[in-house]
């Protein structure tokens, strides 16, 4: 019989240092602010019982999911680096002004720098760690608090796209043996607490 599929909320990070100044972060590191550590907080009651939890090894990422599953009393977190952001290459650290004066046009036409990651990169190691989660966790409920850029880049693959992912904005998907069955797109918290960003990679 085939195996019962693992529910797994797949969740954007609360608001970091550098989305609050509208900087790309891509394989950086900056730390939660303040109102992302109260986003964590205040999102876990819409997070629900969960089995487990798993985050990015961004800090980001990863102190959002244990903020979390304190809150839940559910743990220890399990870090998976598969899970991390897309590298935004020459553009990490940058607002979109300083990119539009170094690359004009790159943003509007969709061009991208040396060693941005694409979505066909992005999308292996997150697939990868996903049929990872289902392996362990099978037909159990997982939280797994990872990046707007994996969020969507996941949307993408099962031909969804929903627009711009909120901080500790989710996706419900059903992961089976081979393939993923797509659930509803959420918003942990109250969304007049949440500014979306553009771009994504945020």
């Amino acid at each position: 019989m085939p195996a019962e599929p693992t529910q797994v909320l797949l969740t954007r990070h609360g608001q970091s240092e550098w989305n609050a100044q509208g900087r790309w972060q891509g394989h950086a590191d900056p730390p939660l602010s303040p109102l992302g550590m109260a986003q964590a907080a205040a999102a876990a009651p819409a997070v629900g019982p969960v089995d487990a939890v798993v985050a990015s090894d961004l800090q980001r990422a990863r102190v959002t999911a244990e903020v979390i599953a304190g809150v839940l009393g559910v743990g220890p977190v399990v870090v998976d680096a598969r899970f991390r952001e897309r590298a935004a290459g020459e553009w990490t650290g940058l607002t979109r002004h300083e990119i539009d004066l170094a690359w004009p046009g790159y943003l509007e036409d969709g061009r991208r720098p040396p060693g941005f990651e694409l979505d066909s990169d992005i999308i292996e190691r997150v697939l990868e760690g996903l049929h990872a989660v289902h392996e362990r966790w099978q037909g159990l409920r997982v939280l797994v608090v990872a990046h707007g850029g994996v969020v969507r880049a996941v949307e993408r693959q099962l031909d969804l796209d929903d627009g711009l992912v909120g901080n500790l904005g989710a996706r419900w998907l059903a992961v089976h043996d081979s393939w993923i069955t797509p659930g509803e797109r959420l918003s942990l918290v109250d969304p007049s607490q949440v500014s979306v960003t553009e771009p994504q990679e945020l």
